[in-house]
């Protein structure tokens, strides 16, 4: 296992555990998502050969380090908080890749390395020129993440532990997901899951809301995993559903802003102005949970911590890729 060796004495603001894959994306047509029958918008579980072929017929790509719960403790990171993220690579280029890059942006990394079994695991990210992104995954080295992979000093010294939806879809991995809850929960720490997709949320349905009621403290999702968790056509339906199921609610509604819950109020929160184009939509609620968190994690208050989400998102949709460009301390300043 390969771990930092200047974690913060007291622990780091928020450990991610996700999957741990590089981005590939391309600029694609509706036509070309069609020819490959894709649903515009959602993700994709891929094999190594579907990859393989899909890469073949893609535009121009490129190739940047991603990963939900990683770009999310890049955006902390970008913030002036403290993030770790712990997952699975491959001892392969894309392996180095991604650990690199991680280091680079200043998040703490433990991540373990195998010498065998599958190489590192990619996204092929099309983007439409409505800005959507449809992903396709394959998960490689990331699908095998276990409970040994689980760092219980570094989980348990966190103030927040941020799981994503996406374990769920591999038996070992949903045992390391609920280790890690445990582990947090046992040092009175707080944990977070973001929903991840719609269509995770349909394969796991039951799962999450058995989460929700008790494992979980914090919710991430966005209007289309919220309608699929509690299976209404509606937003205000969910949003009277989520309500009370978990400490916090955190939903997010794209041009629409989001609406942030507790038990006891609901705050809106406008979208933030993109100053010129939307690019690229992927990473925006990625974005938006570490600009949330941030907040949270200095005590600010619900709605505070909402808009510097939604500066965060309005960042990384304004170009090409999950990261941001721009250091998020200096744009969050200006609300702070």
């Amino acid at each position: 296992m390969t771990k930092s060796p200047d974690l913060p004495a007291d622990g780091v603001d928020v450990v991610g555990i996700g999957n741990a894959l590089v981005d590939v994306l391309s600029h694609e047509s509706e036509e070309f998502l069609l020819h490959h029958k894709l649903v515009k918008g959602t993700m994709a579980l891929i094999d190594s050969g579907q990859a393989d072929r899909l890469y073949d017929e893609m535009a121009p790509a490129v190739e940047i380090s991603g990963g939900s719960t990683a770009n999310t403790m890049v955006g902390l990171a970008s913030l002036g908080a403290s993030s770790a993220f712990i997952g699975r690579v491959h001892d392969d280029q894309l392996g180095e890749v991604f650990s690199h890059d991680l280091h680079a942006a200043g998040v703490h990394v433990s991540t373990s390395t195998a010498s065998d079994g599958p190489p590192t695991g990619r996204c092929l990210i099309l983007v439409t020129p409505d800005a959507e992104r449809t992903l396709n995954t394959f998960l490689g080295a990331a699908s095998e993440i276990d409970e040994n992979d689980i760092d219980e000093e570094l989980i348990s010294q966190a103030k927040i532990t941020y799981l994503e939806g996406y374990l769920y879809d591999q038996p070992q991995a949903k045992r390391a997901f609920h280790r890690a809850a445990s582990v947090a929960h046992e040092a009175n720490r707080k944990v977070a899951l973001t929903l991840s997709d719609p269509f995770c949320v349909d394969r796991h349905r039951d799962d999450f809301l058995g989460l929700i009621e008790g494992a979980v403290d914090i919710l991430f999702a966005n209007e289309a995993e919220i309608c699929s968790l509690y299976e209404v056509n509606e937003f205000d339906q969910a949003l009277e559903k989520v309500r009370g199921h978990c400490e916090i609610g955190v939903l997010t509604r794209g041009a629409q802003g989001a609406v942030i819950v507790s038990r006891d109020d609901a705050h809106f929160v406008a979208a933030q102005v993109v100053p010129n184009r939307i690019v690229d939509s992927t990473g925006a609620g990625d974005l938006y949970a570490a600009g949330f968190l941030f907040g949270l994690g200095r005590n600010f208050d619900l709605k505070r911590c909402g808009q510097i989400g939604a500066v965060c998102a309005s960042e990384v949709i304004s170009h090409i890729g999950a990261r941001p460009e721009t250091q998020l301390s200096v744009l969050v300043d200006t609300i702070l």
